[in-house]
């Protein structure tokens, strides 16, 4: 990510919106053409210093006027998170500063040229020093301040597969940078819920979550200090999360930020039709081949009044979250969930067990391996075992007896 001070916002205070930086094809067509040259600097730059290769990349704007300074060091720093610097883990240089500043001590001072008053003379002797050391004085001067951050050497460059990639995560690190003043962040939904939330937890934030029309869901996020008072602790957390929601489907994001201490809060709205591209994948349509088979198997087409949606329903109770992997929705109104229980690791077992043990009050329908587990029979929950893959016929026999038994209760 970026740093806060490398932020590029517009604030507009009268309509109380906040815009952060973003290039555009009609307004910065020529960046394409500037992003390929920064990236071949990098490509070709190995065993270069950091502080050259941003001079390099300075170098490519030097005929942009209209650039400002902070967007050629964002991208420095873009490139730089793609890259593998030696850092000097080990601290050899400053044993070897400590080695050749001990060595030239006793004949200090030194100067370009020698004369009468001063005899010593710098080229002699660091050409001294490397014999002493066993190596070329340019070995030593390559390495003598190779822990400073600046003088860090280019070992590896991973780069972005287009100049296009590059310019598409600068847009996004605007807008993550601009997210570090965030108080609250509200997300609506209306697909890809498991991803959204499996991100909101990774980057700790707490959800409260509403539904929002028959498919839709409201998530606003924040964290524990925002309880008591407003805060801005969770910004870089929201800014973290943000590239997740990016690459999802179906959604809208407003966040309310703090530009800074003092001023008034402004809102920053985008949504999954404005163009932004993360640079992370899109999410799995399935978590499994038995999920994706059996999906398949079902179609689009009702069966026997049955429709079939994927992971459209989403159970909660406090923090916990809950996404079955299907819900089956009857012409007459009735409701049932579907969750297939693989056969994977004990441990991917019990937090299954435990989180189905969290709903065992709800009406969900488990598929489950014959290889996993007995325990989840004691549930409560009606069951359907299978093999390999997962049988039509035998999930419509359950939903068949399951809406015999409940056909007086149509709620969940």
């Amino acid at each position: 990510m970026l740093t806060r001070q490398l932020a590029i916002a517009e604030y507009d205070f009268r309509r109380g919106r906040l815009l952060p930086d973003r290039l555009t094809r009609g307004a910065h067509g020529g960046y394409v053409d500037y992003a390929e040259r920064m990236l071949s600097v990098y490509r070709i730059g190995v065993g270069r210093t950091r502080r050259e290769l941003h001079r390099a990349v300075r170098h490519v704007f030097a005929d942009e006027e209209g650039c400002p300074t902070r967007r050629i060091d964002a991208f420095c720093k873009l490139l730089d998170d793609a890259s593998d610097f030696d850092g000097d883990r080990k601290g050899r240089a400053a044993k070897l500063r400590q080695k050749v500043f001990r060595l030239a001590a006793p004949h200090h001072p030194l100067v370009e040229r020698a004369d009468r008053l001063f005899e010593r003379q710098r080229s002699a002797m660091q050409s001294d020093i490397a014999a002493q050391l066993g190596r070329s004085w340019q070995q030593i001067e390559q390495e003598l301040f190779s822990d400073v951050i600046e003088f860090h050497r280019l070992v590896k460059f991973d780069g972005y597969d287009s100049p296009q990639r590059l310019l598409a995560r600068y847009n996004v690190a605007q807008v993550q940078a601009a997210l570090f003043g965030a108080v609250h962040m509200t997300v609506w939904a209306s697909s890809d819920f498991k991803t959204i939330l499996r991100y909101a937890k990774l980057a700790r934030l707490m959800h409260t979550i509403t539904r929002d029309g028959l498919s839709g869901y409201r998530l606003r996020l924040d964290g524990p200090a925002s309880v008591l008072r407003q805060t801005r602790r969770y910004g870089a957390a929201m800014a973290r999360f943000l590239p997740a929601l990016v690459a999802c489907r179906q959604w809208r994001m407003h966040a309310l930020v703090e530009p800074r201490r003092g001023a008034p809060p402004l809102s920053l709205d985008l949504t999954s039709a404005d163009g932004l591209n993360s640079h992370l994948p899109p999410p799995e349509d399935f978590d499994s081949q038995v999920e994706q088979a059996f999906a398949e198997k079902w179609g689009t087409d009702r069966r026997e009044g049955w429709l079939l949606e994927r992971e459209t329903e989403i159970l909660h109770q406090g923090q916990k979250v809950f996404l079955p992997d299907f819900v089956f929705r009857h012409d007459d109104g009735r409701k049932v969930l579907l969750e297939i229980v693989g056969f994977w690791t004990p441990e991917y077992l019990q937090a299954k067990l435990q989180t189905l043990h969290v709903f065992r009050d709800r009406r969900i329908l488990l598929a489950i391996s014959q290889q996993a587990s007995e325990p989840f029979a004691q549930l409560g929950h009606e069951v359907v075992r299978y093999k390999s893959a997962l049988s039509v016929k035998d999930v419509l026999a359950r939903l068949h007896d399951y809406g015999e038994e409940k056909k007086g209760d149509k709620s969940n």
